[in-house]
């Protein structure tokens, strides 16, 4: 057994996996976020709570350089900048592999939720920002720096969307650059481009956006218009370029049905693979996602170690 952890800002879950990926019950403690020993101490805890372990997976919510294992973790200061799986191996006594949580969701999804059955699955997320991981043939496609799947950044955002076709600000995104994805196609950049569409009009939130928009809004319709315009080019790319097959959608946003159907549509009329199967469809791997493909990242790491002793 291997033990599996989901690590964010507020809490760290934890659960036992077996050989064949399943997971046991999720415990969860808050988050040590400025104190690395409390931070290795709830660990142990959460360890030895779950029986013997051969080794430790861990999805979180940050970069992790494969050149040198340092993680960038904004949200974690007493982890940031830290070469963190050697850090955890020291003090755990326990191999430590780490993967951040857009990756982790792309290995639940390919293992376990709507990507099974497919070789080539990107795991989409939708949530406060965009982000993404890429599973080929069942193993996670890291990429120099960590930033394989971050089809979020980079200046590409559309200059104009929507029919009629309107002039889309150029918003500033968190990375310093100007017109990335992620500052326009999250829940915080729907919120932006709403506010920017309709000057004036009462701040709302992503949800009362698509609440409006299921619910004949014309303001509504107008942003949830732009908005699928503004990423089903880049996305319908990216298919195109990378060749998958299912992009199951996490996040926020993936709660609703109806936007990403019309997210699949427009992308589907955009890639030269002509289907009437959809591709871009809601995750299947629920709330433990993060446990659920730590669990995989582990096994795989597992089971390369132990073919490696066995030839060694």
């Amino acid at each position: 057994m291997i033990t599996c952890f989901d690590i964010g800002g507020s809490a760290i879950k934890s659960a036992g996996a077996d050989a064949d990926g399943h997971i046991g019950a999720a415990r969860r403690v808050p988050t040590p976020a400025t104190d690395f020993g409390a931070f290795c101490a709830a660990m142990r805890e959460l360890i030895a709570a779950g029986g013997p372990s051969r080794g430790v997976a861990i999805s979180i919510a940050g970069v992790i350089d494969p050149a040198d294992g340092r993680i960038k973790c904004a949200n974690i200061p007493c982890i940031d900048g830290r070469a963190l799986a050697a850090d955890l191996a020291a003090e755990l006594g326990l191999p430590v592999w780490i993967a951040n949580d857009a990756d982790c969701f792309a290995l639940a999804e390919a293992h376990a939720g709507a990507g099974r059955g497919h070789a080539n699955v990107f795991g989409l997320i939708l949530g406060t920002g965009v982000g993404g991981g890429l599973v080929i043939d069942g193993r996670l496609i890291g990429g120099p720096g960590g930033f394989a799947g971050e089809w979020g950044h980079g200046p590409v955002a559309a200059h104009y969307a929507g029919r009629p076709s309107q002039a889309i600000p150029r918003f500033a995104c968190g990375c310093g650059q100007t017109g990335c994805l992620d500052a326009v196609g999250g829940a915080r950049g729907l919120e932006r481009l709403h506010a920017a569409l309709h000057p004036g009009a009462t701040p709302s939130d992503s949800r009362h956006i698509i609440d409006a928009w299921q619910d004949g809004g014309i303001d509504a319709a107008r942003t949830i218009d732009c908005y699928i315009d503004i990423l089903a080019g880049p996305l319908a790319m990216l298919v195109n370029t990378i060749g998958a097959s299912v992009l199951p959608v996490g996040g926020g946003l993936s709660n609703s049905a109806p936007l990403i159907a019309m997210l699949d549509d427009a992308v589907r009329a955009r890639i030269l693979r002509k289907t009437t199967a959809a591709i871009i469809v809601p995750g299947q791997s629920g709330a433990e996602a993060g446990l659920i493909g730590a669990a995989w990242l582990g096994l795989a790491e597992l089971a390369k170690n132990d073919g490696a002793q066995r030839h060694g």
